[in-house]
């Protein structure tokens, strides 16, 4: 019988080892950890949430020949069709004047903007100040300023671009911007807005919207004006006044064109222009769109110190002279005389011509009219859509009043505008109808609009929806349920265990089996005896 148990094989001996306490301790640990690694594992690669890669901001500065405006734009770092979708965080207007009228000391250009960048700071998270691109563009104060005096233009930009060069902002460059490009940015401004390119569909998703139409564009600015829509007509695509547009995977064939001298302050310029060349006296004259009970003096370099005005200046021209000019609110004498501001033969009766001889096609649609449109009708308490007999009408009453009454009718009073509001009402008259060739028909389709929303019309947002094609959309991000570095530690924790518990087992193994050899040649020893 002795002799029997002595012989049993090694793995009887090793499952008899197994049975034994710290053995089995070993393999439900050795269990357990090869169980927490396949689960582990199997979280890891299977439940990962895909994040969007966050927010890219841009700012982008309108400097306007009247003012300068600081716009934030936000917009989620990937893209839809190449092209971010773009919202307004933020408007800070500079105080002072354009850039333009520090020709004669650009390097005090950059004082004014102080007082906004602090605040721009604030809204752009610090940790994406250096990947935040700014923007400078002026527009026609600057244009007529480089036409003038290209020294002078050069140098206020060079003040700028040294001034935001040590800003945190990644800065791109201060430049002037054509007539073509404001009018086309104003126009991707106004259609994005409202809509017009992109909308949410029911799953949250942005699509095209289905049969939209798109909405022309008129802005008025200081020193130019432009217009811009799409024609149902057949234009030439290589036409000087034709640009093709691509956004959102679309392509649109616009018409636009930018009227320098047009804008409001220029044509006004051009306008007390033409009154001293009629007036029989050279030093007080009649203005029939100030207002009764109004007077102001001017030297003759505000009037025809302009690019504008240059070849109206009389031969004994002195800047230093000065003019007075003296209200007496006749509307219909003013719109008789604003007329002469514009060239309306140039078009020899052609449909397909405004003014001064520039080819337009027929407007059609929808339009916007913003900026000096949109702060022209407020004053005369007007604004969405009206019809053209209420502009003419409240233009009338706006112009009968006397200067006395105007700060009791303008929400906010400021003697510079409001002494010309009944200028521009009448100028926006012969713009808009004699000009572009609206009719009673075809004006209520205009909407005199200052923003959409929180965004407000202006070229400056379609400025930065183009460049957001330019800008490298940001790669979408993976978030692991374990962060990957405590992720590797349990695993190496967990790996180490299950390995020194195999290392445990294989050790008690190969002691019980030595063990065994051990007693097998005692009990041959025993026998031989």
């Amino acid at each position: 019988m002795f002799t029997v148990v002595a012989r049993q094989p090694c793995e009887q001996a090793g499952f008899r080892a197994l049975s034994r306490t710290p053995a089995i301790v070993t393999l439900v640990v050795l269990l357990v950890s090869i169980v927490v690694l396949v689960t582990l594992t199997l979280i890891q690669i299977r439940h990962p949430q895909v994040l969007p890669p966050g927010l890219k901001y841009g700012i982008v500065l309108d400097a306007g020949s009247s003012r300068t405006t600081i716009y934030v734009y936000q917009w989620p770092a990937e893209k839809e069709n190449n092209t971010g979708v773009v919202s307004q965080t933020f408007k800070c207007s500079v105080k002072g004047s354009g850039i333009s009228s520090y020709e004669n000391n650009p390097q005090e250009a950059p004082k004014a903007f102080d007082d906004c960048m602090l605040k721009v700071k604030e809204q752009v998270p610090e940790s994406l100040h250096g990947s935040t691109r700014i923007y400078l563009g002026a527009t026609a104060g600057m244009r007529l300023l480089r036409l003038q005096n290209e020294t002078a233009a050069h140098e206020v930009l060079e003040s700028i671009q040294s001034y935001f060069e040590s800003q945190p902002f990644d800065f791109r460059g201060a430049q002037i911007i054509s007539g073509q490009e404001e009018g086309v940015y104003g126009w991707i401004t106004a259609n994005y807005i409202m809509g017009n390119f992109l909308e949410k569909n029911l799953w949250h998703m942005w699509v095209h919207p289905h049969g939209v139409d798109t909405t022309g564009a008129l802005d008025l600015g200081g020193a130019s004006t432009q217009i811009s829509f799409v024609s149902g007509e057949k234009m030439e695509p290589n036409a000087s006044d034709t640009v093709q547009v691509s956004l959102y995977g679309y392509t649109y064939t616009l018409y636009t064109h930018s009227f320098q001298c047009y804008g409001r302050n220029e044509a006004e310029k051009k306008f007390l222009a033409m009154l001293l060349q009629n007036s029989p006296t050279e030093t007080n004259i009649s203005n029939p769109c100030y207002p009764r009970g109004y007077s102001t003096s001017f030297d003759l370099g505000h009037v025809f110190g302009s690019l504008c005005t240059e070849k109206q200046r009389p031969d004994n021209y002195n800047p230093y002279d000065i003019v007075t000019f003296t209200g007496t609110g006749d509307p219909w004498l003013c719109r008789e005389k604003v007329a002469s501001v514009f060239d309306f033969k140039a078009c020899q009766e052609q449909d397909a011509c405004s003014f001064d001889g520039i080819y337009q096609p027929k407007v059609q649609g929808p339009f916007v009219a913003f900026a000096g449109f949109y702060y022209t009708a407020s004053a005369l308490n007007l604004s969405g859509s009206f019809s053209l007999m209420s502009f003419n009408s409240s233009s009338w009453d706006f112009c009968r009043h006397a200067w006395i009454e105007l700060p009791s009718l303008l929400p906010r009073f400021d003697e510079v505008y409001a002494r010309s509001y009944c200028f521009s009402a009448h100028y926006i008259y012969h713009l808009l109808v004699n000009g572009y060739k609206f009719t009673e028909e075809t004006w209520p389709q205009i909407r005199f609009e200052k923003e959409v929303g929180n965004s407000s019309i202006s070229w400056s947002l379609g400025y930065m929806l183009s460049l957001t094609n330019q800008i490298p959309a940001g790669s979408t991000l993976i978030r692991l349920p374990i962060q990957p570095p405590v992720f590797m530690g349990i695993l190496a924790f967990f790996t180490a265990i299950a390995l020194l518990c195999l290392a445990f087992l294989l050790y008690l193994c190969l002691a019980f089996r030595t063990k065994g050899h051990s007693e097998n040649a005692f009990e041959q020893a025993v026998d031989s005896d």
